[in-house]
């Protein structure tokens, strides 16, 4: 059986633009499909490469992830596929797994919702022949004639050991991968408003065994020394003694590269894990830091204060750890002067990259099912829910407004000529890079998004009605079929 998997490209100026760093579920997937059906499939990273329509068109079954930016790309790819044949779509990532009745409509033949691994593989083994019935498969929806269907939800991968390693050489034309992605765990237990993961992956974390993980990272460096990894978890420091235990690892095994993770600024309470990260290669951390408006932070229910901000850049600062700050502008609480002073906090603490994104209400959030029954949802192109695009109507400022001093005026700020320039005269050469690379970006956005810009200016400060598609988590997962 012939399969290919496709991970559709990210719309407009974004960070991978630059970075090239594949998610790792259609890897994951591809390992398991080989391991367990010896199928070998190819995967199409659209950031890496450009997808071949004769090879897809040869295949008995495609795969497209999709998480809610790239969906129109993904269902623009489904549609060029059912023009050339009539082959099997399955769909799955965060994106349908909360719409999947709207993947259904543009003409996919399945989704798979949740956490896919072995749900996939059971459909597999069904369209070949040699598996149960569809109705048995935990977690599918499909389509039979005019009928939908959605079967009980996946249970959750309990044990993350089951799986196997994600295989990055599936993908076509991986030898350019130079960030390498791990993922060491799932779930998170923190439960912010505006997040799907909780959603998607549940609220207990659930880890991988440290010696697996070494395992993996050893073979990863063995297979491209020179790269650095990143660790995809959606708190890298979750649980301190396994971290540590993990980190200690990496020094005891000789595994020299540089990482990234993400982390939570009460990572800086713990100074022997400081000192492990910076003994073991890390060099930089991507830190939720949110807003600066206490008010903003206690809705979005984060946990932290702005003194714990601070506190954190300075420490990991004295360790030699770099911070790139995100923060999440627009909430209720938020007005003009809040993202203004946003950017001279950001600036007078020197974190080293930001950014400044809009609040994006994902389907699967709260966000969005507060917003969507508020009716203040204007936007319902998918691709710019990408947190640089305005796409609901804002408390204490007009959409356009949130739109100007959040996504332009406060990056423009932020990366300025200026700063560029400074980091030049002290011959910071990679910290100009950045900063430049990140002032054209900005340049080329508003290029890019001119029409956007202008109909938000003029056209959308009349709240719109909900669309026709469901509020998210109104699906019964107990339906039959509808």
């Amino acid at each position: 059986m012939k399969i290919a998997l496709i991970e559709p490209k990210a719309p407009g100026v974004h960070v991978y633009d630059k970075f090239k760093l594949p998610r790792l579920g259609l890897p994951l997937l591809g390992a398991l499909l080989e391991r367990e059906l010896g199928i070998r499939p190819t995967i199409y990273f659209q950031e890496l490469s450009g997808l071949d329509w004769d090879d897809l068109s040869e295949c008995d079954l495609v795969g497209i992830s999709t998480i809610t930016p790239t969906a129109p790309e993904a269902f623009s790819i489904l549609e060029r596929i059912k023009q050339r044949s009539n082959i099997p779509v399955v769909m799955g990532g965060p994106h349908v797994t909360f719409l999947p009745q709207e993947a259904l409509e543009r003409g996919a033949d399945f989704v798979i919702r949740g956490e896919g691994e072995f749900s996939f593989l059971e459909l597999i083994k069904a369209l070949d022949g040699g598996g149960g019935e569809l109705g048995a498969i935990p977690g599918l929806s499909y389509r039979v004639g005019s009928r939908v269907f959605h079967n009980p939800e996946v249970p959750r991968v309990e044990h993350l050991d089951d799986l196997p390693w994600p295989d990055l050489t599936l993908i076509k034309n991986y030898e350019k991968i130079r960030i390498l992605p791990v993922m060491t765990s799932r779930g998170c237990p923190f439960n912010c408003k505006f997040c799907s993961v909780t959603k998607m992956f549940g609220r207990r974390y659930r880890f991988r065994d440290t010696s697996d993980v070494l395992d993996e990272l050893e073979a990863l460096h063995r297979s491209n020394p020179r790269a650095s990894f990143f660790f995809y978890d959606d708190n890298f420091t979750a649980r301190p003694s396994r971290t540590k235990e993990l980190l200690r690892g990496m020094i005891e095994r000789g595994i020299k590269a540089h990482w990234t993770a993400q982390a939570r600024v009460d990572v800086v309470k713990d100074t022997e894990m400081l000192e492990l990260m910076r003994d073991s290669g890390c060099i930089f951390l991507y830190l939720g830091l949110e807003s600066i408006n206490p008010k903003t932070l206690e809705s979005y229910r984060k946990e932290q204060t702005v003194q714990d901000i601070a506190e954190a850049v300075k420490v990991l600062h004295s360790y030699r750890i770099r911070v790139h700050g995100m923060f999440v502008l627009g909430s209720d609480d938020d007005d003009l002067e809040t993202i203004r002073e946003t950017v001279r906090f950001a600036r007078g603490l020197r974190i080293d990259t930001v950014q400044f994104l809009v609040l994006t209400p994902l389907p699967g959030t709260e966000t969005y099912d507060e917003l969507w029954r508020q009716g203040r949802i204007l936007v319902e192109d998918w691709s710019k829910y990408s947190g640089h695009h305005v796409v609901f109507s804002p408390s204490k400022m007009t959409p356009y407004q949130l739109q100007k001093e959040a996504s332009i005026r406060s990056m423009r700020r932020f990366y300025s000529l200026w700063q560029c320039w400074k980091l030049g005269l002290r011959f910071r050469w990679w910290d100009f890079i950045i900063y430049a690379y990140a002032h054209h970006s900005i340049s080329r956005w508003r290029s890019l998004n001119r029409e956007f810009l202008r109909d938000l200016k003029h056209k959308h400060f009349r709240l719109r009605p909900p669309s026709p598609l469901p509020p998210v988590g109104n699906l019964d997962p107990d339906a039959g079929g509808t």
